[in-house]
């Protein structure tokens, strides 16, 4: 990168060295085999607004034309024409505005350095790489960019500028698409979504496919297995999309896939281009040789698993589903769980057994109503599960002390990636097995990470993965859970105001609501709309547009299904 620039230190020295943006190459090329996708749930291509810059004018000063640059980033047309207007003769072809994306809320100043050099300085709130990785900012040192000019024909030019480009909060969300690439837990049975940021008028599919083929972000790696065989990347610059079939050649390399192999290509290529309104289909090929992909039936990948829309509860000692009216019990786990003093439950996916924190410790419940505990550690976070089985359990003021149990009662240490200095307040498995969630309180602050979980050949798991930090409200942290694969909730209090808010893994975070009462659970499982709150005297509240509504369902306790 060109340019002076003064950078953060340690806190945003990963956000820093991402001051990127993603945009990517097209092109076009040709054929291969056919599968019908899923419905379109995202109708994604092309932008709504389409930004029309204008070049520097004449007589303009060196604060006028550095003004009018950083505007015309919101142009990407004819690979930023517009912008390179402001630069001078040598430097407009060696700047690239693709190098980075930072998005810049509120205003920047600018200040003068010498004669011919500007400095521009701003707080950045997010930044995202040239592969379409979002970082958002973990701290509010500001950034400085530096600009030198030089005259051209008696008008001033930049002549040297940091590659990418600096967008409003806005602008950004406009010009940029979110997208998920998705890989694969190492069983293949769920897909795991790895969320990426391109260009929304650039070839959206070329992008993704390149993205899917280069494999998954750093943070994922160790957690999550891709179907492509090493080295696989497109044989052509583009791939083609007609009649809704989108058309991608690979090179020899992926010749080493079996034919079950092939089938999950497919299937992580299809699950990653469905936030493409024009792709309903895949074909795959090797060199213009297109391939024959078997239908993987029952052994279809599960993308979103949802869970029962009915709120999971304790109430008068009876745990089961709730209407307004009733609660269905659970018969079996509901009477191990009744005598156990429960304060949280998280039933597996198969409703055979439940993660118990009780006044002793954590314990395992099962269906046949035996109990057995599993960490009599004190002062531990609730505990939560996954479906290999194992129960996980941390101290809340020891991030580091964490275990992942199994049901014979033998203990496992989980190295931990948890930042030491701050509480651990809610810890929680994703349903695909492969990333935690968790909840800090950091002298008063909330901080939320997601970690990739490592597990070694027996499904162990081993360790926690360089943890990843979302977009945080502001405020003391209370609780927070998976919204659904790709975005947790987490409930906060600033005094007296409560505040729910939904932060994307690899996107912004987005104010859903300030629920009413004295929340203190927060649910969820099926997607933004269904999230589940419950306030101190059990009422249980839904989101209805922008509010939060009592949905006439009261609880002792509010659980968390898998």
């Amino acid at each position: 990168m060109t340019g002076r620039i003064s950078r953060r230190p340690a806190a945003l020295a990963v956000a820093a060295s991402v001051v990127a943006v993603l945009v990517g190459c097209a092109g076009i090329p040709d054929s291969g085999s056919v599968q019908q996708g899923e419905p379109i749930t995202s109708d994604v291509v092309d932008s709504d607004v389409v930004y029309t810059p204008n070049g520097p004018s004449v007589g303009s000063s060196q604060e006028q034309l550095l003004n009018g640059f950083l505007a015309a980033g919101t142009g990407p047309q004819n690979d930023y024409a517009v912008a390179r207007q402001f630069l001078s003769t040598g430097f407009a072809d060696g700047w690239d505005p693709r190098a980075s994306v930072t998005v810049r809320p509120g205003t920047g100043t600018t200040t003068r350095v010498s004669d011919t050099e500007l400095d521009y300085t701003f707080v950045d709130s997010a930044t995202v790489d040239d592969d379409g990785r979002y970082a958002p900012a973990t701290s509010s040192v500001p950034t400085t960019l530096g600009y030198r000019f030089v005259q051209e024909d008696g008008q001033w030019r930049i002549s040297d500028a940091p590659d990418g480009i600096v967008l409003t909060p806005a602008t950004f969300q406009s010009v940029f698409r979110a997208h998920s690439v998705y890989f694969y837990d190492p069983t293949y049975t769920y897909l795991v979504p790895d969320e990426r940021w391109f260009l929304a008028r650039s070839s959206t599919g070329t992008r993704i496919a390149s993205a899917l083929l280069s494999g998954p972000s750093p943070w994922l790696q160790g957690a999550v297995v891709s179907a492509f065989p090493d080295g696989t990347r497109l044989s052509l610059t583009a791939i083609t999309v007609e009649d809704g079939t989108a058309r991608v050649d690979l090179t020899a390399d992926a010749l080493g896939a079996g034919a079950d192999a092939r089938a999950r290509m497919q299937a992580q290529l299809l699950a990653s281009f469905s936030s493409v309104a024009a792709i309903t289909r895949v074909e795959l090929s090797v060199e213009s040789t297109v391939l024959e992909v078997p239908d993987l039936g029952s052994d279809s990948p599960l993308r979103d698993p949802t869970v029962d829309a009915r709120p999971l509860v304790v109430a008068d000692g009876i745990l089961g589903f709730a209407s307004r009216s009733s609660v269905s019990e659970l018969d079996g786990l509901s009477s191990a769980v009744a005598d156990l003093g429960a304060t949280s439950v998280e039933l597996s996916g198969d409703q055979s057994s439940a993660a118990v924190a009780t006044p002793e410790g954590a314990v395992l419940a099962r269906a046949d109503g035996s109990t057995r505990l599993l960490d009599a550690r004190p002062g531990l976070v609730p505990p939560t599960l996954d479906d290999r089985g194992f129960v996980w359990s941390v101290p809340e003021s020891d991030p580091e002390g964490l275990r992942a149990i199994g049901a014979d009662g033998v203990s496992h240490r989980v190295v931990s990636s948890l930042p030491g200095g701050a509480d651990v307040v809610a810890l929680r498995v994703s349903r695909d097995g492969t990333r935690v969630l968790a909840l800090l309180d950091d002298d008063g602050d909330a901080r939320i990470l997601v970690a990739a979980v490592v597990r070694d050949a027996d499904g162990i798991p081993t360790a926690l993965g360089e943890a990843l930090e979302l977009a945080a409200p502001t405020g003391v942290p209370v609780d927070a859970t998976w919204a659904d694969q790709s975005s947790v909730a987490v409930l906060t209090r600033a005094g007296d105001e409560p505040q729910v808010t939904v932060s994307e893994v690899g996107g912004p975070a987005t104010s859903r609501g300030r629920p009413p009462g004295d929340p203190d659970t927060i649910v969820g499982g099926n997607g933004l709309a269904r999230l589940q709150v419950r306030t101190s005297d059990g009422t249980v509240l839904e989101p209805r547009g922008s509010s939060w509504q009592d949905s006439g369902v009261r609880a002792d306790l509010l659980g968390t299904q898998r």
